[in-house]
């Protein structure tokens, strides 16, 4: 069952879920096979305007899956820090954990056809991916891009449901956390420091405890 406080909603924290999801390059799409069977396939994308985009050839398997079912769920994570049992337990590995972002979009994947689109977008991924730039921008226009864009796939997620898990210790009690803190800060590596500042961000509701 989902701990309700490490839950993001698209109704409380839209903001905070489309940052998560704008700062992140790479997931992991689920599509059904035609005989029924679930298929996960990690790949680039890039969400732009609300929406979560990502593109391939038009022939493969994740095409193929979306041509019999466009029902899909897409999921994005990133990992801050591996909690060790004995930063909180000198004996028990119970309180072993990691904290962690994970959005997951469920909806509809739709297929874009439109040049315009399919460049905007294809822009905004090229500038995700490499914004040092190097490349002539993509331009629905432009004679020599109109035939790439005709033969790329590019594949809109409309979502009819997001929903995040951002946790970093919201549930312990106030000296459960200050170990937990005390141990990261020793620790030094190198997203700790984030960690305890992504701790501190998320758990102010959590000081009376």
């Amino acid at each position: 069952m989902r701990r309700q406080e490490f839950e993001m909603n698209d109704q409380v924290n839209q903001e905070e879920l489309d940052s998560f999801l704008h700062e992140m390059s790479f997931g992991f799409l689920g599509t059904v096979d035609p005989d029924g069977s679930p298929c996960v396939t990690p790949l680039n994308y890039v969400y732009h305007n609300g929406s979560l985009y990502f593109h391939g050839s038009r022939a493969g398997e994740k095409m193929s899956n979306l041509k019999k079912e466009a029902s899909v769920t897409f999921a994005v994570a990133k990992e801050f820090a591996i909690i060790p049992s004995y930063f909180s337990d000198p004996l028990m590995a119970c309180p072993a954990t990691s904290y962690f972002k994970s959005v997951r979009i469920d909806g509809q994947a739709v297929v874009v056809n439109d040049l315009q689109e399919k460049a905007e977008v294809l822009e905004a991924l090229m500038r995700k991916l490499q914004p040092e730039g190097g490349y002539k921008t993509i331009d629905a226009r432009d004679n020599d891009y109109i035939p790439r864009l005709k033969g790329v796939s590019l594949v809109r997620i409309d979502a009819s449901k997001v929903v995040g898990k951002f946790k970093f210790g919201q549930n312990l009690k106030s000296k459960d956390r200050e170990a937990l803190t005390e141990g990261l800060q020793k620790r030094g590596l190198p997203t700790d420091a984030e960690t305890i500042e992504l701790m501190r961000r998320y758990c102010p509701h959590h000081t009376g405890d």
